[in-house]
């Protein structure tokens, strides 16, 4: 007898009524599953009249080109929020916080597409949140006080991967526009052989870094005794999601270039997010040195190194364990 359907809201529900989520966060959610069905569709009809891919010749908080993706989706996800009660959305394509409701206590922050870059390549993109508490005091909290992160990828299915801080659980869009829970134990296994890293970068990495990549790509004749095989999508989102599923070591470290001293990606609306996910499906997650969900950020579109995934191999070169 075939398996009765388990969808993203009766999931929410069970976790409400266990006490990890409150009805707000679930309202938040389920908000932005609405948002990230529109953002679905638009992607796949690139193209078709509309190039989704085009520069709009402004730049973002970041200083990052928007595209016009980039934009739509960031629209459509403030739109959804306003019916949430959520406090404010913090956007990677804002300035400063968007406050939508006075009687919110949470915080909603996101990258609305991730791997903007890729658009026009038919490769997945994404989109990243993260729920935090909102007391009205503070926007800048440590990534350990986040109720609940995921990501939405758009690819060859469009999934989720959501915690709530109660393990990690994947859904996948079916064909009715509901998410439907995978059938899929989502754990990041111990070991792995795969390593994900931009190598045309490599006469700028740190020496570290350097090294620890050297020995990967010596092989099985080299210190490690076996082969590695890299793995690089130019889109955290995809490459996250492979990790997820199969296990590997993602490294976007700090550099010597100009603007990546300091690394490269963003702590409140990439890293804390995607960190609390990784730790929560049994993988780790660091600066190169600092645990990830440790650091508070000064400023809300503050870069830091990155670098997650299987713990035996982000042990070894985060803390030479």
């Amino acid at each position: 007898m075939a398996e009765t359907a388990f969808f993203l809201s009766d999931y929410l529900g069970q976790q409400e009524f266990e006490g990890h989520i409150s009805s707000e966060g679930c309202r938040a959610i389920l908000s932005l599953a609405s948002a990230s069905v529109k953002i679905a569709a638009l992607s796949r009809q690139n193209g078709l009249g509309e190039h989704l891919g085009a520069v709009l010749g402004g730049e973002n908080a970041d200083g990052d080109e928007q595209k016009a993706l980039d934009v739509a989706a960031d629209e459509l996800i403030e739109e959804a929020l306003r019916t949430a009660s959520v406090a404010a959305y913090l956007s990677e394509e804002r300035e400063g916080a968007v406050m939508l409701s006075d009687k919110g206590t949470l915080l909603v922050a996101c990258d609305p597409l991730d791997g903007s870059s890729n658009i026009d390549t038919n490769l997945t993109v994404g989109t990243i949140f993260s729920l935090l508490p909102f007391d009205g005091s503070t926007l800048l909290m440590p990534g350990d006080m986040q109720i609940a992160s995921g990501f939405f990828a758009y690819g060859p299915q469009t999934t989720l991967l959501l915690t709530v801080g109660n393990g990690v659980e994947a859904f996948c869009l079916d064909g009715t526009g509901d998410y439907r829970r995978m059938d899929w134990q989502v754990a990041i296994p111990r070991t792995t052989s795969e390593f994900a890293i931009n190598a045309s970068n490599s006469r700028h990495w740190q020496t570290a870094v350097s090294d620890y990549i050297s020995d990967l790509l010596a092989g099985k004749t080299g210190p490690r005794g076996k082969n590695f095989n890299m793995r690089w999508a130019g889109s955290l989102v995809a490459d996250a999601f492979r990790i997820f599923r199969r296990g590997g070591i993602f490294l976007y470290p700090s550099d010597q270039r100009d603007g990546y001293e300091q690394g490269r990606l963003r702590l409140v609306y990439e890293a804390h997010p995607i960190a609390f996910l990784v730790e929560q499906a049994g993988g780790v997650a660091y600066d190169g040195q600092i645990r990830i969900l440790e650091i508070t950020p000064d400023e809300l579109h503050q870069r830091v190194p990155l670098i997650f995934g299987s713990s035996d191999e982000v042990d070894l070169l985060c803390k030479g364990a």
